[in-house]
């Protein structure tokens, strides 16, 4: 058997192992590390994937009861919605009726007219209380987001270049969203012409006025 000299060379082992290698045994022993058995590891991966599947049926279970009571609570909000609409309307509507119905040989023409006007006062009132608003000013910029170009025509003046010069239907808006363009007729401005330029002009020096 061979020492270590004070050199410091290895000492020869019993076994004739490599003492350069450490030993596995000693070095679990020594690092307290245990191998799973491959029967234990299957089995608690099994287990694991088995609660993670049981995690998501339930997690998809619950997101469908709550899509299914979110689109009903949708569904009777939106009915209630249309009843209280239909609720503010059903007196002027009532009225409407009326005036349809009269007689024309013992109503006169004011009569009719005024009931008429004062019909759809009451519906602008209902109507813009729940946030309608009428799109039909003339003489604003052409904006595509709230009108519909039908036709164009010549405008008097450069400040009125792509504005409405006239309301063929009116849109309306309902708490800001559109629900139909106004249909409008642009004006557009083509320049002055040279006769209507010099039109007023005075007259070259030395001719007569």
């Amino acid at each position: 058997m061979k020492h270590s000299d004070e050199a410091g060379e290895p000492v020869d082992r019993p076994d004739g192992a490599d003492p350069t290698v450490p030993d596995p045994a000693s070095a679990g022993a020594e690092g307290g590390a245990l191998v799973e058995p491959a029967e234990e590891a299957v089995a608690r991966l099994e287990a694991q994937l088995a609660e993670l599947k049981d995690r998501h049926l339930r997690l998809a279970a619950e997101y469908d009861n709550f899509r299914k009571r979110t689109q009903k609570e949708r569904s009777e909000l939106w009915a209630k919605a249309q009843a209280d609409l239909l609720h503010r309307l059903v007196d002027a509507l009532d009225d409407l009726a009326r005036f349809a119905h009269v007689d024309p040989g013992q109503t006169d023409a004011k009569t009719i007219h005024d009931g008429v006007e004062m019909v759809e006062r009451k519906l602008w009132k209902e109507l813009e209380a729940i946030g309608v608003t009428r799109i039909d000013q003339i003489g604003v910029p052409f904006n595509p987001n709230l009108h519909e170009a039908v036709t164009t025509g010549p405008a008097d003046h450069p400040a009125k270049d792509h504005t409405v010069g006239a309301v063929l239907q009116p849109g309306y808006q309902l708490s800001g969203a559109l629900i139909r363009p106004a249909r409008v007729t642009v004006l557009t401005w083509q320049g002055g012409r040279p006769q209507d330029a010099g039109a007023g002009a005075p007259p070259p020096r030395g001719e007569s006025g």
